[in-house]
């Protein structure tokens, strides 16, 4: 303790350089604005699709429980407050000026822990076109250095220059004569800005059609198009071709689960929204996501979302406000 308080009072540690202080202070600047315009269009809870293609906006007035959610490969941009998603065992802290990038269809667990009716938690999401992020990535050299981890989710601080690009994007929904024509071009921006970036590596992935990461994302869709059907390790392996080993190996490297684990949370999840959308009791909605049995699913419930099934629908119910997804 007395070491970091011998650091704290160094002079040095404050003596910072002008031209950090302005590039601070730009991208604070940057981000207020980039809330304001969130705010302006955004006046409740909730998701809220924008006019720009594959843009989503999030607002929350309150802290949520953790709610369960597939994230599909996309940029999240936090504006304001602060959410918590967890990925496996790997839990990813979102403040304002964070972005996080998802390279697969993942289930994760999403939760705001600050906001207020005053101060919301606002932020952005922009889903990543296949095709545009292809192109793209063959006119941006590849940024040097060792490839990225292949975990498909991380969390970074944004830079100006990706700032300054989702506000041109943003500012397009005040300008709705040039977003037609603006929006492709502002979209590839951010595009640019993150495969040029430190996570460029991470986002060439998505385009990849080669290689064990490219092995391990056809075996998240597959699963992802049959996890209430009974499967074996070996029969997703010969699926994707890869060995029994290297798959269960790679796949934990992207997903931070195995594909057992990951199955289980799909089926988990997908009870959870039938429960809650179609009202239907806890017995029926194991069978349809595909559990033989239903104490088996209430024991794997609870252990997931802390309560048993028929309680936690009840929560959500009673106070839907506590349930809006990170």
């Amino acid at each position: 303790m007395r070491r970091d308080c011998c650091l704290i009072l160094r002079k040095p540690r404050f003596a910072l350089p002008r031209f950090r202080t302005r590039a601070m202070v730009r991208s604070m600047e940057t981000l207020t604005e980039i809330a304001a315009v969130i705010a302006r269009h955004v006046s409740k809870d909730g998701f809220h699709a924008a006019p720009i293609e594959r843009v989503t906006l999030a607002r929350s007035s309150t802290v949520t429980m953790p709610m369960p959610n597939v994230y599909r490969p996309q940029l999240c941009l936090v504006a304001q407050g602060q959410k918590e998603v967890t990925l496996g065992d790997r839990v990813f802290s979102y403040a304002p000026g964070r972005y996080g990038i998802v390279t697969y269809d993942l289930p994760v667990t999403g939760q705001v822990v600050e906001a207020t009716p005053d101060k919301p938690y606002l932020c952005l999401f922009l889903d990543f076109d296949p095709v545009m992020l292809g192109q793209l990535a063959l006119r941006v050299p590849a940024p040097p250095g060792a490839p990225s981890p292949p975990i498909g989710k991380t969390v970074s601080d944004a830079s100006a220059g990706l700032l300054d690009a989702v506000l041109r994007l943003l500012r397009l929904l005040e300008d709705p004569a040039a977003l037609p024509v603006l929006g492709p071009l502002a979209e590839q921006e951010v595009l640019y800005r993150l495969l040029a970036g430190p996570d460029g590596a991470r986002m060439r992935h998505i385009t990849s059609s080669q290689g064990r990461v490219a092995q391990v994302g056809r075996a998240i869709a597959w699963i992802g198009q049959n996890f209430r059907e009974r499967f074996s390790i070996d029969r997703l392996a010969a699926e994707v071709g890869m060995s029994p080993s290297s798959l269960h190996e790679h796949f934990r490297a992207v997903t931070a689960m195995t594909p057992l684990q990951f199955q289980k949370q799909l089926r988990l999840q997908d009870a959870r929204s039938l429960m809650l959308v179609q009202d239907i009791d806890a017995t029926t909605a194991a069978f349809q996501v595909g559990y033989e049995s239903p104490t088996q699913f209430s024991r794997e419930y609870r252990r997931h979302f802390g309560e048993p099934p028929a309680r936690d629908i009840a929560r959500l119910r009673a106070s839907p406000g506590l349930a809006v997804v990170a």
